[in-house]
Formats: C-alpha cells, sequence, structure tokens
C-alpha cells in the first residue's frame, strides 16, 4: 500500500509538467542529428512525456522507444512504451539496445544526475550518442532571475518538486566525461525570453550570443566504439 501510494505521488509529480516541452528544444535536437548525420534503429527517449519528440526524429530511426513514469495522452501508437520512476528502477531494456539515448528536459526532474547518466550510457551501443537537454541556467533570463530572487528561472518556489536539480552546462560536461563520453558538446535553442514580457530575441540575435540568449541547452556525446 505504501509502495502504490509513494508510485501516485511520484506520477503525479511528472504529471504537473504536462509531458512535454517546446518546439524550440525539440528543433536543436533535430539539427544536432541532422548535422551530424545520426541515424539507425532505435532511439530511446528516456523521460519522453507524450512523445513529442518522435515527429522530429522518426525519419532518422527504424524504431522510438519512449519510458517514462506516467503514460500520457497522444503517446504514439507505432511506439514501444515502458512505464518506470527513473528515480528508484533500473530502466527494463537489455544493454546497448539503442543507437540514441535522449533525454529531454528529463535531468533536472531527478534525484540524482550522474545515476540517470549511466543508466543512458548502458542503454546505448558502443558509438552510440546520448543526448541531454536542460534549462540554461546561464541565460540571461536565468542570471537575472538569480540575482533578482537568488534562485534560477527555472528552479523558482512554483517549481518544486517538479524541478529539482539546476545544473550548469560545465556540470553536464564533467558528468559526462565522468561517464566515459568523447566528441562531447554543448548547444543552444537559439530561443529566449526577453525578461518581464512574453517576447522572444530575435534568432538572429540569439545566433550571435547563444549561450545568453537561449533558454534552454542540450549535451550531446558519443560513447566510446
Amino acid at each position: 500500500m505504501q509502495v502504490d501510494l509513494e508510485v501516485e505521488r511520484v506520477e503525479r509529480r511528472a504529471r504537473q509538467s504536462g509531458g512535454t516541452s517546446n518546439g524550440a528544444i525539440y528543433r536543436m535536437v533535430a539539427r544536432a542529428l541532422e548535422r551530424r548525420e545520426i541515424s539507425g534503429g532505435c532511439l530511446i527517449d528516456v523521460g519522453c512525456g507524450a512523445g513529442d519528440l518522435y515527429p522530429y526524429v522518426k525519419s532518422r530511426f527504424t524504431h522510438y522507444a519512449g519510458v517514462d513514469v506516467a503514460e500520457y495522452e497522444g503517446f504514439p501508437r507505432d511506439a514501444s512504451f515502458f512505464r518506470i520512476d527513473l528515480d528508484s528502477g533500473v530502466i527494463p531494456l537489455s544493454d546497448s539496445v539503442a543507437d540514441v539515448a535522449a533525454a529531454i528536459e528529463t535531468i533536472e526532474h531527478l534525484e540524482n544526475p550522474r545515476d540517470f547518466c549511466r543508466k543512458l550510457v548502458r542503454l546505448v551501443r558502443p558509438g552510440g550518442w546520448v543526448i541531454v537537454t536542460t534549462p540554461n541556467q546561464l541565460s540571461a533570463l536565468s542570471l537575472g532571475t538569480l540575482a533578482a530572487k537568488q534562485r534560477f528561472s527555472a528552479f523558482q518556489d512554483m517549481h518544486y518538486p517538479v524541478h529539482r536539480t539546476a545544473l550548469l552546462e560545465v556540470d553536464l560536461l564533467r558528468i559526462a566525461r565522468e561517464c566515459g563520453f568523447h566528441r562531447l558538446a554543448i548547444e543552444y535553442t537559439l530561443s529566449g525570453r526577453i525578461p518581464l514580457t512574453a517576447r522572444h530575441y530575435p534568432r538572429s540575435l540569439s545566433k550571435r550570443l547563444p549561450r545568453l540568449l537561449s533558454d534552454n541547452l542540450m549535451l550531446i556525446g558519443q560513447k566510446h566504439a
């Protein structure tokens, strides 16, 4: 009974995110895959939500699988789904099963980012890729919010406990190196909200100042063959 109540609590917390991210994040992932000519048999979307990444990557992979604590309405019918609490359980998939393991806006929800990244490493084949996206703590919006409220933009009291772990890009790079990745890169959405408004910076300006004017970033790295 206590276990059931804990599962319900975790699922309820997860559903507060709505199971989706914004299109700028998915487009960033798609650009990274295209630029590196990454394709193959299987992409596993860990923390998949409603599976909104699928339309952006399905032309590059023969199979898409999603892993999450809750199954959201609208998850693609032609994809596989595995239900698991990423904080407490082992992802129920074999080692080296994927060409790419992607975690889109997931790592900030979890208690142990290092353990999570080790799970991603286990899932990808030698030579495969891991992609992790998360809020960019060094954006103008986040730095301004930190100065004004002593909290990063995506980690205000209203975001807790949905958002638990704020990571800088240097943290992601350190974790990735500890996990044995190479060909590491940090990339940005090139989409950032202007503080105190609902408007976004012009894309041409975001391209010139990607770290400062992007609300989210991505770590991408390759597992040694």
